[in-house]
């Protein structure tokens, strides 16, 4: 790999009229074929800095992606690097799950070089939810349009997949569905993933890095070993845990109380 390969995000700066809530954030190093997780609490800035990554909202910084910089790509050419799943899904519309699919694979150069309708019911079947092919998207639950979305995402093969709680509607099995897919597919195709989650416990159990966001700030950067300790959690979440490994190895989090504000 070389040394300009990967994403890299320096002196980002985001806000909403005169509130600012990124200042300067500085996260390199975001490498190909890896899974990275944004956690913090609530108003820490993690979807905020979701959307700038997409080229969403304006921002002021680098984002440079294998070098490059996006900011300086038209809308179309910045969507073929870089897919963005939001938190709350856009309106209901008249499509089946299948012709969804389809469409956004036939808006990528990816649709080029293969059978468009195959490769779309390989991704639904990936994710489990081939049976709802022929179901419009207006007929889905939550959680099934979640799914959907997500299909939507990944059929693309984007260089960089941005996931904004792609589990927060989703049952048991179908969040060790989704994020043992956004490793596989890191992995396979060399892509960037990049997923905020509330879940401390996915985090650490399928992220290769944690990035612990407060008020805009970076306030820890590592794998999960290191991200997640007692210290981090009392001073960002105000809480008492413990961080343990599993009999697996994995780690994690018990909270005995809420610390006194």
């Amino acid at each position: 790999m070389n040394a300009a390969s990967g994403l890299d995000i320096a002196g980002l700066s985001v806000g909403y009229g005169t509130r600012r809530i990124i200042d300067k954030l500085d996260l390199g190093g975001i490498s190909a074929s890896s899974v990275t997780a944004l956690v913090g609490p609530n108003a820490a800035g993690k979807t905020t800095l979701l959307r700038a990554l997409a080229g969403l909202i304006p921002s002021r910084g680098s984002i440079r992606l294998d070098g490059r910089e996006l900011a300086g790509l038209d809308a179309v050419s910045y969507a073929r690097e870089v897919a963005y799943m939001p938190q709350t899904l856009p309106p209901r519309v008249a499509l089946s799950v299948f012709e969804a699919t389809l469409s956004a694979l036939q808006s990528s150069p990816t649709a080029q070089d293969v059978d468009p309708k195959q490769k779309s019911l390989d991704v639904l079947q990936r994710l489990g939810i081939a049976g709802l092919a022929m179901r419009g998207l207006d007929e889905l639950s939550g959680g099934q349009r979640q799914l959907a979305a997500l299909a939507q995402c990944l059929v693309r093969e984007p260089r960089v997949l941005l996931l904004d709680e792609p589990t927060s509607a989703l049952d048991i099995h179908h969040q060790l569905t989704v994020m043992k897919l956004a490793g596989e597919v890191a992995r396979e195709r060399g892509i960037i993933v990049i997923v905020v989650l509330h879940d401390i416990a996915l985090a650490a159990r399928w992220c290769d890095r944690i990035v612990v966001l407060s008020q805009g700030h970076i306030v820890t950067d590592g794998a999960p070993a290191q991200a997640i300790t007692p210290g981090m959690l009392a001073e960002v979440y105000g809480v008492e845990a413990r961080v343990e490994r599993c009999s697996r190895g994995f780690v994690q989090v018990m909270v005995d109380r809420a610390l006194a504000d």
